[in-house]
């Protein structure tokens, strides 16, 4: 059996029980290290171990996605639980390993929990009323994408908000490592809501037509799930400038807005002093 376990979004204890039960009944338990983290990081891997009762192998995505082979010829005789921050199915990846095992004659079972998709819905705005989700990666001198402009600019034309996802590098090989065959990796680097906005400004900039602006209400987002949250709303050129502390982050930029999200999103606003100030879920 494959276990494949979401553990939502702030730390060890937001595992359901259902997936702590499944946790402990398996032999082998790994845990995905390259699209999400926790709130404390990998640091905190004894941590979990701790609760769990299981040593954890850190599954980063060489292994994922090129050896994934091996994970699942273990789950063909025994129990192994595949461990995700967030939800299973918030990336594709894990989507082509339940696919792969199911080829393989593989039982699979699916336990759910918290992520950035329906939690991002603390900041006020109806998750109905989102459009597609898009993702930002960091640019590099030679390489500056903008084909997910095309798609904020969609969503907005039909008054929809968009949440962008940005972008995690973890155990990403050097261009020159590359080159050399010996393969030597980037230091981990988490985009912030800043970084985002600057390139969303740039690529705005280039652009004939007019997705957003600096004026555009935005919601910055950081730690989702975690105590120390935080949630600011405000026009897009002012967010640049907020101090949003440690990742992971994502931002939404907003399409048109309902009287209750408005009253919501007054909470956030920047200079705000309503219960909400600070980024927490006031329950």
């Amino acid at each position: 059996m494959l276990y494949v376990i979401g553990l939502g979004l702030g730390n060890e204890k937001d595992i359901t029980i259902r997936g702590l039960e499944a946790v402990k009944r398996c032999e082998k338990v790994y845990m995905e290290a390259y699209t999400s983290l926790l709130s404390f990081g990998l640091s905190g891997l004894s941590t979990l171990e701790a609760m769990y009762g299981k040593a954890i192998t850190v599954a980063d995505r060489e292994m994922v996605e090129e050896k994934a082979d091996e994970m699942l010829a273990e789950a063909s005789s025994c129990d192994v639980a595949f461990l995700v921050v967030g939800d299973p199915f918030g990336a594709t990846t894990h989507t082509d390993l339940v696919v792969r095992a199911k080829k393989m004659g593989i039982e699979v079972k699916v336990v759910h929990n918290a992520s950035v998709m329906n939690a991002v819905g603390v900041c006020g705005l109806q998750l109905y009323r989102f459009g597609e989700t898009v993702s930002i990666p960091f640019f590099t001198e030679t390489w500056r994408p903008d084909s997910f402009y095309e798609k904020i600019q969609r969503n907005r034309n039909m008054g929809l908000h968009t949440l962008c996802l940005l972008d995690i590098r973890v155990k990403e090989p050097t261009l020159e490592s590359l080159c050399r065959g010996k393969k030597q990796y980037e230091p981990p680097r988490y985009m912030s809501i800043n970084t985002a906005i600057d390139q969303l400004v740039e690529i705005e900039e280039r652009k004939e037509s007019s997705a957003y602006n600096k004026d555009t209400i935005c919601v910055g987002l950081a730690r989702l799930g975690s105590e120390d949250q935080k949630v600011v709303a405000g026009p897009m050129g002012q967010l640049r400038n907020v101090d949003f502390g440690e990742p992971l982050h994502c931002l939404v930029i907003t399409g048109e807005t309902h009287p209750i999200e408005e009253e919501m999103l007054d909470f956030y606003k920047l200079q705000s002093q309503g219960p909400f100030e600070d980024g927490r879920n006031a329950s």
